[in-house]
């Protein structure tokens, strides 16, 4: 009998193969002491495990700068300097001096001294880190008691799905995606560095399903959809023909790509809609554009503090801004500041341990608080307007009074350009994203200054409906099709027309192609994706009429229910769109 599991959604596509569970932690260690005459080689014996292990990672970053980029090679930085901080050095050598403890004994107490002191927190980014020091561990103990290197994978043969309670970035760059077709793992979220290897490898993966580990079976066949978030162990026939089947249409149109790309955003009766991309990575710039972006509507910005224990300098942030402008010379590219806070969590910030991290400390608020931190964002920002058309976008704004002191520093940090000599467009433009309830109720006095509007539906849905929607547990629900979501979203759209303003949507909602339907209804029609869904969504585009996405829309604000909203959208979409390529994704009850 299949065993169906859910968890949360990390790299896109679907994988079908056997298990193979990747046996892989933290060696055991014997508790052995030392004389005193002895203390110093074995502290010298440490170093030597110390620099073994850095070289090794100098030549994994190497590797994946090659294959991957610098962007992503980066991600190896905060091991290499976690390997020269004077809490680990400085401690596992007092553990042997005074402790008469052996090298690998005292590296250990270390590294789980630390890692208690950092699972207090319960802040994703945190949880990533403990990841990083974890992959530490190991790689420095086995060095110490003589065992083989476990990051060594180069024994994968045979095409399989890997299951694991975890993976590291060690570990994951060095999986081929060839004999590797998808990764199930207990932990993990989206923003893990292993993860966002995992999806520039293009390998699908789950990730946050409890014990997938312990219900695998080494050999047994499992599906893994990094697409919905759900893995299949022993999948029955009756899984298997809904899998091919589904695997059947994507390829199907994965084939229509490359001709999909060149054509037009254009509904079948002649409404042009805006296209972007939603981007991670600058790296990710050219796959949009190769898979049909106009532009790109959200540029998340925090890929420039992941895992760093220093702020990003100026400089470094306008090459990555002017870079990604410049992937879209006659295409707008939306850059959303620093969305720091929630799950997003910088160890040079020293963020307060919250009850609530998504209700407290985060985005804008933590940007006007922490000015030396933002004003070199905003510089560096304002020097990438010269090289495209660079639109600031801001996070979890509420008040009109959070972009009146945004526009302040702007005009300062303006002026200390132009002292300089320095650059920029003084015609760029500044928004804001709406979020809440509150911005939504607040969006006409919002709109007389901001420039734009990008709606994040992510974080509208989970507050508007009191949803974690990290938690699958709720995941039923978190629902994009909820009658209050409709109307705020037709609040917001109307609001925006009334003023003069664009208004797109960068939120998962916008790639799910029934949510987009609605959404053309309500008039909005700029909308950003995520780069793999781009083709998939323009044939959804290319396939409806806004004459029926309209009186779908007006039905659907009527509709007392969720369910309601949703009959009346599958109804006036018709046999436009095989709504069955996307089924499960955001839980539609729709025929086999």
């Amino acid at each position: 009998m299949s065993i169906i599991l859910d968890g949360s959604p990390a790299s896109e596509g679907i994988g079908s193969g056997r298990v193979f569970v990747l046996d892989w932690g933290v060696p055991v260690v014997p508790h052995e002491t030392v004389a005193e005459a002895d203390a110093t080689s074995e502290i010298e014996r440490f170093h030597e495990a110390r620099k073994w292990a850095k070289d090794r990672l100098f030549e994994t970053k190497e590797i994946t700068e090659a294959r991957l980029g610098s962007v992503e090679a980066r991600i190896f930085d905060p091991q290499i300097l976690m390997l020269d901080d004077a809490e680990v050095v400085n401690g596992t050598v007092r553990y042997i001096r005074e402790n008469r403890l052996n090298a690998q004994r005292a590296f250990e107490w270390r590294m789980l001294e630390l890692q208690a002191m950092w699972s207090r927190a319960s802040h994703p980014m945190v949880l990533d880190r403990l990841n990083d020091l974890e992959d530490l561990m190991i790689r420095v103990l086995n060095r110490l008691l003589g065992a083989n290197d476990p990051m060594d994978l180069e024994g994968l043969e045979e095409s399989v799905i890997i299951v694991a309670p975890n993976l590291t970035p060690s570990l994951t760059v060095h999986l081929d995606a060839a004999p590797v077709l998808g990764i199930a793992t207990d932990l993990g979220t989206r923003t893990a560095h292993w993860v966002i290897l995992a999806r520039s490898l293009e390998i699908p993966a789950v990730v946050g399903l409890g014990d997938v580990s312990k219900r695998a079976v080494e050999g047994q066949q499992a599906i893994v959809d990094g697409r919905i978030g759900r893995v299949i162990l022993d999948p029955d026939e009756h899984d298997r023909e809904r899998f091919q089947r589904r695997q059947r249409r994507i390829e199907a149109w994965e084939g229509e790509i490359a001709v999909i790309a060149k054509q037009e955003s254009v509904t079948k009766d002649g409404q042009f809609v805006e296209l972007r991309a939603n981007l991670d990575l600058p790296v990710e710039a050219e796959q949009a554009r190769l898979h049909g972006a106009n532009g790109v509507g959200l540029f998340r910005t925090e890929f420039l503090v992941l895992g760093r224990n220093t702020m990003p300098g100026e400089e470094e942030q306008f090459e990555a801004y002017k870079a990604t402008a410049e992937a879209f010379p006659e295409g707008a590219v939306y850059i959303r500041t620093f969305d720091l806070g929630g799950d997003k969590f910088p160890m040079f910030l020293h963020m307060p341990r919250e009850e609530n991290p998504f209700l407290g400390w985060r985005a804008i608020r933590v940007c006007l608080d922490e000015p030396e931190l933002f004003r070199t964002q905003l510089r560096a920002l304002l020097r990438a307007t010269a090289y495209g058309d660079v639109r600031m976008m801001l996070p979890l704004v509420n008040d009109v009074d959070e972009i009146r002191q945004v526009r302040s520093l702007l005009r300062e940090e303006e002026s200390r350009l132009e002292a300089d000599g320095i650059p920029f467009n003084a015609g760029y433009k500044l928004g804001v994203m709406i979020e809440t309830p509150a911005a939504a109720l607040e969006a006409s006095e919002l709109a007389r200054h901001a420039d734009f509007f990008s709606i994040g539906t992510n974080d509208l849905i989970q507050y508007t409906l009191a949803v974690d929607r990290t938690n699958t547990r709720l995941a039923k629900l978190y629902n994009p099709f909820h009658p209050a979501i409709v109307r705020q979203l037709h609040q917001v759209a109307s609001v925006g027309r009334a003023a003069g303003i664009e208004v797109s949507v960068c939120g998962e909602m916008a790639s799910n192609p029934l949510a987009a339907f609605l959404l053309l209804g309500l008039d909005i029609t700029a909308l950003s994706v995520a780069w793999p869904s781009l083709p998939e969504i323009k044939k959804v585009i290319r396939d409806v009429r806004m004459e029926d996405a309209r009186a779908a829309a007006r039905k659907a604000l009527a509709a007392p229910t969720s369910a309601d909203v949703t009959r009346c959208l599958v109804e006036g979409i018709g046999d436009s769109v095989d709504l069955k390529v996307f089924q499960g994704r955001w839980s539609l009850s729709l025929p086999e």
